[in-house]
C-alpha cells in the first residue's frame, strides 16, 4: 500500500516546533484556560478554592498538578449547562453523551471552538494521508454523538468530499463505496469488520475497494485488529482518537508513514498520565490513567480531565509532539475476575490470532456461587465454517488462561452468530453480575 507522506511546507509550523516553543505557547494557553475556567465556572472556582490553589499559582507546565481533576459526574452534576464559561447565546451547537449511565455529558461550542475542531481534524485526516480533493466516506453515527459531525466538518475543512453515510444500512454502504469509489472512511473499527464481511456475503472481494485509508476510533482497537483489517480491506488503517468530554474526534491522530502511535495536537490539549488509584502524576513511559487538560476551548474548558482511559505517553517521532500508546483498556471497565484484570482488548488480541474465525467477540461475565465467571463468545469466518469449532474452543481456552491467567468457557459458534454493531461502538462486554 504506497504510504502518502507530507510533502514540504505542508505542515503547519507548530507540527515541527522544538520542544521550548510548544511548552511555551501550552504555558501561555493554560494560564488562560485556568483563569478563564475560574472566573467564569462556579464549579472550578469552588473547586479551586476547596483545594486552595488559584489560576496564578500556575507559573509552570509542573504546577498543572496542584489543580483538582474533573470527572464524568462533574459534568453529570452541573447538568444541563453549568460547566459552560459563556454565556449560552453564545453556544452554537451542543453535543452530549448516550447518558446510559445516567444524565447525559453535554459539551457545547463557540464559533471560535467549532472552527479549532474542524482544523484539528483536518490536521489529523492530513496526518492519516488525505489530502484535499479525496472522497471521505463518514460512517460515524451523526447527532448527539460527536464522531459523524466533527469528522464531516474536518474533512470539509481539508478541501475533500464528504459522503454523510452515517452507520447502518450496511448493504447501502457497500453500494455507496462501489459507486462513488472513495479514497478514505472514517468509521469505527468493529463497523469496518461489518462492512467487509458485506462485502464478502455480496461476492465481492473487499480487498478490490477504491478505500486506501481506514481512519478508525471511537472504541479501542489492537495492533491484531489493525493486521486483520489491513489485510481483509487492502488499506492502511490510521488510529484517531478523541472523546466528547474534551472535544470529540481529533484530540490525537496517528500519521500515515509510522502508524506508531496517535499524536497528540498538544498545542490544544496538555496531556498527564495518573496512577488511577493515588491520582498522582507518573513519569514519561508509565503506563497509567490519561488526563487531559483543554488549551483553547471557550465554551467548555475542562482542567484535568480524568479520561479512565489507560495508556502510556511516548516520545514524539513524525510530528513535534508526543504520541499515546494503544488505549489497552479504561480504569473503569477493567473487568476483575477473581483477582486477575482482564482486559476485552487481551482477549481481542488472542481471537485475532486464531485465523479460522471472524474476529468478532463477546465476553459474558456472570456470577455464580460468589465466584465470577467469564464466557468467551467467538465465531467462525464464513469459509472456516466447517472448522472443528470445539478443538478451537480448546486451543483459546488454554492460549487465554495461559497469557491472561483467567479460565473462561469458550463458544465457538457458526458464522454470523454474534450480534453486530450497525451503528456506534461494538458491545464487547455483557455482564449479568448485578441482575
Amino acid at each position: 500500500m504506497p504510504v502518502k507522506t507530507p510533502a514540504p511546507g505542508e505542515l503547519e509550523p507548530i507540527e515541527t516546533a522544538s520542544r521550548d516553543e510548544l511548552q511555551a505557547l501550552q504555558l501561555q494557553r493554560l494560564r488562560w484556560t485556568l483563569q478563564n475556567a475560574y472566573d467564569h465556572v462556579p464549579h472550578y472556582r469552588a473547586a479551586f478554592d476547596a483545594k486552595g490553589v488559584h489560576p496564578s499559582d500556575c507559573r509552570t507546565l509542573a504546577d498543572l498538578a496542584r489543580f483538582p481533576f474533573t470527572t464524568k459526574g462533574d459534568l453529570r452534576a452541573n447538568y444541563p449547562f453549568g460547566m459552560f464559561a459563556v454565556p449560552r447565546e453564545q453556544v452554537l451547537r451542543i453535543h452530549a453523551s448516550s447518558g446510559t449511565t445516567g444524565k447525559p455529558t453535554v459539551v457545547g461550542y463557540t464559533r471560535g471552538d467549532i472552527e479549532r475542531w474542524a482544523d484539528l481534524v483536518a490536521r489529523s485526516i492530513r496526518a492519516s494521508g488525505g489530502r484535499a480533493g479525496d472522497i471521505v466516506h463518514v460512517a460515524y453515527g451523526y447527532g448527539l454523538f460527536t464522531g459523524g459531525l466533527g469528522a464531516h466538518y474536518g474533512a470539509e475543512k481539508l478541501g475533500c468530499t464528504v459522503v454523510p453515510m452515517s452507520g447502518g444500512q450496511t448493504e447501502k454502504q457497500v453500494q455507496l463505496i462501489e459507486d462513488f469509489r472513495p479514497d478514505i472512511i472514517m468509521v469505527t473499527p468493529s463497523y469496518m469488520q461489518v462492512i467487509v464481511e458485506e462485502f464478502r456475503r455480496q461476492g465481492k472481494d473487499p480487498r478490490r475497494m477504491s478505500i486506501s485509508v481506514g481512519i478508525f476510533g471511537a472504541e479501542p482497537w489492537t495492533e491484531a485488529m489493525r493486521r486483520d483489517i489491513e489485510a481483509s480491506a487492502g488499506l492502511d488503517a490510521v488510529d484517531i482518537y478523541g472523546l466528547s468530554e474534551v472535544m470529540g474526534p481529533g484530540v490525537a491522530n496517528e500519521c500515515i508513514e509510522s502508524k506508531d502511535g496517535p499524536v497528540i495536537w498538544e498545542d490544544h490539549f496538555f496531556p498527564e498520565i495518573i496512577d488511577p488509584d493515588t491520582g498522582e502524576v507518573l513519569p514519561e513511559g508509565s503506563e497509567g490513567e490519561l488526563v487531559f487538560t483543554t488549551l483553547t476551548k471557550e465554551a467548555l474548558p475542562v482542567v484535568r480531565y480524568r479520561t479512565r482511559d489507560l495508556t502510556r505517553l511516548l516520545p514524539p517521532t513524525a510530528r513535534s509532539m508526543r504520541r499515546m500508546g494503544k488505549i489497552v483498556g479504561r480504569s473503569d471497565d477493567m473487568l476483575i475476575i477473581r483477582g486477575v484484570n482482564l482486559f476485552p482488548t487481551q482477549v481481542e488480541e488472542i481471537v485475532l490470532q486464531q485465523g479460522q474465525l471472524s474476529g468478532q467477540y463477546q465476553l459474558v461475565v456472570t456470577r455464580e456461587h460468589l465466584l465470577d465467571e467469564v464466557e468467551v463468545r467467538c465465531e467462525l469466518a464464513p469459509e472456516h465454517r466447517d472448522a472443528d469449532r470445539d478443538a478451537i474452543a480448546r486451543d483459546l481456552h488454554h492460549r487465554i488462561k495461559t497469557l491472561i491467567g483467567v479460565s473462561t468457557r469458550v463458544d465457538v459458534g457458526l458464522p454470523d452468530s454474534i450480534e453486530r454493531t450497525l451503528v456506534g461502538k461494538a458491545r464487547r462486554v455483557i455482564d449479568r453480575r448485578h441482575g
